[in-house]
């Protein structure tokens, strides 16, 4: 059975130093693990890196300010986690670039597309090349968790970078997921964290939403079950609304609808009418 937050293992985190990555590194310091935190914060990085010192000891605690997008800073990194703690049982693709959707839509400045999509996908690629070949020698069980988004499920329009990045570690992980289970005597498993409406970095804290702490409580129960797909429901939208507009996605392509049919004035009351009827079994 996988797990996660494990006594005596090493957690490496990146996007570690606010949100959903700064929950989990408090859960792995409770757990008693050895932490790796990345960001490119560095001041929020080295606020977290002294609390979590204070709980699991300064000799516990690697805190490094980088860029994920960097393959090579990755590799360099990996090299020296090794070196002073061995290979990780957890590692966690956290860290993600949201540049807000412009008036452009598709046509948004192509640096949106280059930073988004560097560090949204290249960042869990970079990752895993650096991180995983050590894992796999090991002989650990270990997990790997790239965090997604419904926005790379049910695809909503205004932010098409964003959209597709999240769609691409989407299929990058399901392909990462296949490989491990695969290889014989393997004993690490991959899993697509995909949070709902959660309050992060700064954000004031508004009702419906889930505090990162509740993302993390659910994504280790979900992985003590051995489960890939970590859709997290908030007290807004609950799974079985998500579980909808998933559905209708998909059939856009079977039922050859047109794209993003949920959003087309032609199929808007037929949309309206399915999310009120149970989805079929």
């Amino acid at each position: 059975m996988a797990a996660s937050f494990t006594r005596d293992g090493v957690a490496v985190i990146t996007g570690g130093a606010s949100g959903i990555g700064r929950a989990a590194a408090r859960r792995a310091a409770e757990a008693g693990m050895r932490i790796v935190l990345v960001d490119v914060n560095a001041a929020k990085l080295g606020t977290i890196a002294a609390e979590l010192a204070g709980l699991v000891g300064l000799d516990n605690v690697m805190a490094e300010t980088l860029d994920v997008a960097d393959a090579g800073a990755m590799v360099h990194l990996a090299n020296r986690v090794a070196q002073r703690f061995g290979a990780p049982t957890l590692l966690m693709n956290n860290a993600a670039a949201f540049v807000s959707g412009g008036a452009g839509g598709t046509l948004d400045p192509i640096e949106n597309w280059q930073v988004t999509l560097a560090v949204n996908v290249l960042g869990p690629v970079n990752g895993v090349q650096a991180f995983l070949p050590g894992m796999l020698a090991s002989g650990r069980a270990g997990a790997i968790v790239n965090t997604g988004s419904k926005q790379g499920l049910t695809n909503p329009p205004g932010n098409a970078a964003y959209n597709t990045s999240k769609a691409a570690v989407n299929a990058y992980t399901q392909n990462l997921a296949r490989d491990l289970r695969e290889r014989e005597g393997g004993r690490v498993s991959a899993h697509l964290l995909i949070p709902g409406w959660t309050t992060t970095g700064e954000a004031e804290h508004r009702a419906g939403a889930w505090l990162p702490e509740q993302v993390i409580g659910f994504m280790e129960a979900a992985i003590g079950r051995d489960e890939f797909f970590i859709l997290c429901p908030d007290d807004d939208t609950p799974n079985a609304t998500d579980h909808k507009r998933i559905y209708w996605n998909a059939m856009d392509i079977i039922e050859n609808r047109p794209a993003l049919s949920r959003w087309h004035p032609d199929w808007k009351e037929k949309f309206a009418e399915f999310m009120g009827r149970e989805l079929p079994r």
